[in-house]
Formats: structure tokens, C-alpha cells, sequence
């Protein structure tokens, strides 16, 4: 018979085999669970990847405990929503985006480009890959109010990893990292919003290269 723990995993599995997730993501799960070998199936659900004063960082993968669009989508929604109550008064809220070259990386950054501007928040997303330090100066340049960058820094291939800027291009820090893990938290999979328009997502190129070359 199961133990409490394992069964507890299935239950939280089988929620990712509703409507809510994309088919690719149902039949990865679903294989997960009629594996007689549960190892993986525990380890991608058996916690949820929090969204820390860092950010969040794991194993790509389906499932709560992994990197996916799912829980990159969760930390982007919560980041969405701490920035129009932050920033209510700012007639176009807006963020940089920029990513690495970790597998997935633009993925994750095209998509949470998408959920920005679902939530009415204008995206200024790198055409591809940039060092963090580019992302840093985009958003002081453009005058952005946060941006993210896609990164698993040192960690093995398996893994990616998502990091929060605010305004002053640095790494968030308090009180603001503890409201936006607030945030974060608080979303559940349906609250996410993916199909942003391609009006508010503009894409940045040569012309910022060469503006932070020149600094």
C-alpha cells in the first residue's frame, strides 16, 4: 500500500492533468505516474519551487518542484501583480528581459514576456542572448520599473534560473523581496495570464549594445 507521502505526490500530480496545463505537459506527468519507478515523480512534486529574495532556480522539468513555464509563469504573474500595486500611479509600467543560453532560457523569457503584457505592462525583451550586466543597464536606460533575467549562473545543464531586478537595475532587497515572495505565493495555475499582445512587447537589439558598450 502507499504511504501517505507518495500518495499525497499522485494527488498533486494528477491536478497537472487538468485542462489548465498544455498537452505536451499532461503526457510528460502522466508518464511520470505510470512509471512503476516513482523517484521522479517525487522529486518533481513533492515541494514547490519557491520564489525566494533571489528568485527561483531548479531542475527543468514538469511538475511543482521544477522549472517550466508553469512555474516561471507563477513568479512572473506575482511579479506582474506587485508592480501595479507598486507602481499605480506610473501611466506604462515597464520591464527588461534578458536571458542566457541555458536550454529553454528564451522560452521562459518569451513567455514571461507574454504574461507582462497581459497584465498590461510593456516588455522590452533582448532579441537574444545578453550578459546580466546588459539587462542591469537596459532597465536604467529605459527607464524600467523591474526587469528579470533567465540564468542558471554556475549550476549544471539540468537547471535554469529566474532573478528579479527593480528600478535601479540592481537585484531586489527589502521590504520588496519579501512582498513580491508574498505574491508569488499567492498565485495558483489558472491566475496566470499567457496570451499578452505583441503590442506591448517590444524588442531590443544592436542599438542597446552599442548604447551600453558606449558606457
Amino acid at each position: 500500500m502507499e504511504n501517505q507521502e507518495l500518495q499525497q505526490v499522485r494527488t498533486k500530480a494528477q491536478e497537472w492533468l487538468s485542462k489548465t496545463y498544455d498537452e505536451q505537459t499532461r503526457k510528460e506527468v502522466q508518464a511520470l505516474l505510470d512509471n512503476e519507478d516513482t523517484t521522479e515523480l517525487v522529486d518533481s512534486f513533492y515541494k514547490s519551487l519557491e520564489f525566494g529574495t533571489g528568485g527561483i532556480r531548479g531542475i527543468m522539468g514538469v511538475g511543482t518542484n521544477r522549472m517550466n513555464i508553469y512555474t516561471v509563469g507563477a513568479a512572473t504573474q506575482g511579479l506582474c501583480n506587485y508592480l501595479k500595486m507598486n507602481f499605480k500611479d506610473v501611466p506604462q509600467i515597464s520591464v527588461a528581459i534578458g536571458h542566457d543560453c541555458r536550454n529553454n532560457s528564451r522560452l521562459f523569457s518569451e513567455s514571461s514576456a507574454k504574461i507582462f503584457a497581459a497584465n498590461g505592462i510593456k516588455a522590452y525583451l533582448f532579441e537574444d542572448l545578453r550578459p546580466t550586466p546588459e539587462l542591469s543597464f537596459a532597465i536604467r536606460e529605459l527607464g524600467c520599473q523591474s526587469g528579470i533575467i533567465l540564468t542558471a549562473s554556475h549550476n549544471p545543464k539540468e537547471y535554469n534560473g529566474y532573478k528579479a531586478y527593480w528600478d535601479d537595475g540592481s537585484q531586489i532587497v527589502g521590504p520588496h523581496d519579501v512582498n513580491i515572495v508574498n505574491e508569488v505565493a499567492k498565485i495558483k495555475p489558472e491566475d496566470i495570464k499567457f496570451d499578452g499582445s505583441d503590442d506591448l512587447i517590444e524588442i531590443l537589439g544592436e542599438e542597446m549594445d552599442n548604447k551600453f558598450w558606449q558606457r
